[in-house]
């Protein structure tokens, strides 16, 4: 178990993905944040173990999203690149934590903040192992840090679960691609990683 201190240690560690190189020095950590709808089993909440080492702040209500950060979303038409890199960093980063189950009622709301979904990616956890797009949201979070250029804390959020180094061995090649990508270049490469399929 990954203790406070160490979890701090992590955020001051080296880049996770040695194919992306050091662009910009991370000075900040963007802020993150999470509302959960609590459909899931505690026991298998990721939000919850990192609301556990503090790594994101839990939201009491849809409301109090900040209207100008990204909120990950897989139903939206735009996609997450480094080009959200200045958002993130100034407003922050929202994911909402769900049941995939019961998911497209609660994505298709009227959801503040700005919207984007991840591009294509495999799932490294054991309940979706595998399955594109089906991300836990520690993992879409990792994602999203990653894409937009905060390695340090996505290593810190994956650092806590087992499966985070499966995670990143099933997605090195796209990541790599995907963050070093503009935004109208993702759906080619989505394509040429993953075909026609979405999630």
């Amino acid at each position: 178990m990954v203790g406070h201190q160490q979890s701090d240690d992590i955020l001051q560690g080296d880049l996770i993905l040695p194919g992306i190189d050091r662009i910009t020095v991370e000075l900040s950590v963007p802020k993150l944040m999470v509302y959960e709808f609590r459909q899931d089993d505690p026991k298998k909440c990721t939000s919850a173990r990192l609301r556990k080492f503090r790594l994101v702040r839990s939201l009491p209500s849809l409301k109090r999203i900040p209207p100008s950060s990204v909120v990950l979303n897989p139903t939206s038409s735009r996609t997450l690149s480094h080009e959200d890199r200045e958002l993130v960093q100034r407003d922050g980063l929202v994911a909402l934590d769900c049941s995939w189950n019961l998911s497209e009622d609660i994505f298709n709301r009227n959801i503040p903040g700005i919207s984007r979904r991840l591009p294509i990616l495999l799932a490294g956890n054991p309940t979706n192992y595998g399955i594109a797009g089906r991300l836990s949201t520690a993992e879409a979070l990792a994602a999203a840090l990653i894409l937009t250029g905060f390695q340090q804390p996505a290593s810190a959020i994956l650092s806590l679960f087992k499966w985070g180094e499966t995670f990143l061995s099933l997605n090195q090649d796209p990541l790599e691609k995907y963050a070093a990508a503009k935004s109208p270049e993702l759906s080619g490469l989505e394509e040429d990683f993953f075909g026609s399929h979405r999630g």
